[in-house]
C-alpha cells in the first residue's frame, strides 16, 4: 500500500441491545443510508425469533449471535498466479473478514427468500442457521468444501 492503513472507527452500539456487532449487521442490512429503516427490519426479525423460538432458554439474541456464528467461515480459497497457472489456495480467515462475511452471507440469502417482508425473511434465516440449515450455511460449507479440495495447492502460500 502505498498510504498508511485506514484507521478503524469504533462504533456505536444499538440502542435498544447496547450492542456493537447489531450495529455493524444492520450497516450491511442498510440500503440509501435508511439506517432507522434498517433498524427496524433487524428488530422485527429479532421479535419475530423471539415468538418462533424452541429453546426457551436462549434470548433471541443469542440465538441470533448462535446463527451468526454457524455462518461464519474460518477457510477460504485465494486466487494466485504460478508459472502461468492460477491455483485457488486455501487460506485462514482474519477474524473480523469472517464476522462480515457471515453477515453479508446471511443478508444474503435472507434477501432471496419467499416472503411477506425483509423482517420475515431475516428471522426464517436466522431461525435456519440457528440450526444449521439453510443457504447461508450451505455457503459455508462450500467454502470449506472448496478449500478442502485445494488442499494440494495450500504450499503456494505467500
Amino acid at each position: 500500500m502505498r498510504k498508511r492503513a485506514a484507521k478503524k472507527r469504533p462504533l456505536l452500539p444499538d440502542p435498544r441491545f447496547n450492542d456493537q456487532l447489531v450495529t455493524r449487521f444492520v450497516n450491511n442490512l442498510m440500503w440509501d443510508g435508511k439506517k432507522s429503516t434498517a433498524f427496524k427490519v433487524f428488530y422485527d426479525a429479532i421479535d419475530i425469533v423471539e415468538a418462533k423460538k424452541q429453546d426457551a432458554e436462549k434470548s433471541s439474541l443469542e440465538i441470533w449471535k448462535d446463527a451468526l456464528t454457524n455462518v461464519m467461515p474460518h477457510v477460504e480459497v485465494r486466487s494466485r498466479r504460478v508459472g502461468g497457472a492460477t491455483f485457488q489456495i486455501p487460506m485462514q480467515i482474519r477474524p473480523d473478514r469472517k464476522i462480515s462475511m457471515a453477515m453479508k452471507w446471511m443478508i444474503l440469502y435472507a434477501r432471496r427468500r419467499n416472503e411477506k417482508s425483509m423482517a420475515q425473511k431475516l428471522a426464517s434465516e436466522v431461525l435456519a442457521a440457528a440450526k444449521e440449515e439453510g443457504a447461508a450455511v450451505k455457503k459455508r460449507m462450500d467454502t470449506h468444501k472448496m478449500a478442502e479440495a485445494n488442499k494440494a495447492f495450500s504450499h503456494f502460500r505467500f
